[in-house]
C-alpha cells in the first residue's frame, strides 16, 4: 500500500555503498526509528550474497520486527528485499547503484503493505518523509565513513 522512491547522489563508491547497506546490523547505530538488527545467515553463491535479518522499527508506543530476505546481485548492481514473516502482509524493496565519477547514484524503491489495515493508513500519510529521513541517513553514514577530506 504504500509506495515511494527516492533517489541520491553519494560521494564514495559503488562497493563501499553496497557494503554499507549489506552491514545491517549496525543499522539501529544510524538509521531513525531503527530500534534494533539482526543477521541470522549471510552467504555468497556465485554472483549472489543471501542474508536472513531481523530488524526491529518503532517509534512511540508501536513497535514491530520482522524478518527479510536480502538478495545482494552483483552482476545488476541491485539488492531486492521481501518479507519473510512479521507485521509485513508483503515488502518490496529494491537497491539499485550507479557509479558516476567520484559518486554513486543510489535509488531506493520500496512497495509495502502492513497486515493491520489502521497502521497502513498512519504509514501512508507520513510514509515518504520516513522514507527521505532514512535516505538522508544513509547518505550522512556513507559521507562520515567514506568521504575523504
Amino acid at each position: 500500500m504504500p509506495k515511494a522512491s527516492v533517489k541520491r547522489l553519494i560521494e564514495c563508491n559503488k562497493e563501499q555503498l553496497v557494503d554499507l547497506v549489506l552491514d545491517i546490523e549496525n543499522y539501529p547505530a544510524f538509521i531513525p526509528y531503527c530500534l534494533d538488527a539482526k543477521v541470522y545467515e549471510k552467504k555468497e553463491e556465485k554472483n549472489l550474497i543471501l542474508i536472513i535479518a531481523d530488524l526491529t522499527i518503532g517509534k512511540g508506543p508501536f513497535k514491530a520486527t520482522y524478518k527479510s530476505d536480502v538478495k545482494f546481485n552483483k552482476n545488476t548492481n541491485t539488492i531486492q528485499v521481501t518479507n519473510i514473516e512479521g507485521p509485513l502482509k508483503y515488502l518490496d524493496n529494491k537497491w539499485f547503484f550507479l557509479e558516476k565519477g567520484h559518486s554513486t547514484e543510489i535509488s531506493f524503491d520500496i512497495d509495502f503493505e502492513i497486515k493491520n489495515r489502521f497502521l497502513n493508513i498512519v504509514m501512508s500519510k507520513s510514509f515518504q518523509y520516513g522514507l527521505d529521513k532514512i535516505a538522508d541517513s544513509f547518505q550522512k553514514r556513507a559521507n562520515d565513513l567514506f568521504k575523504s577530506g
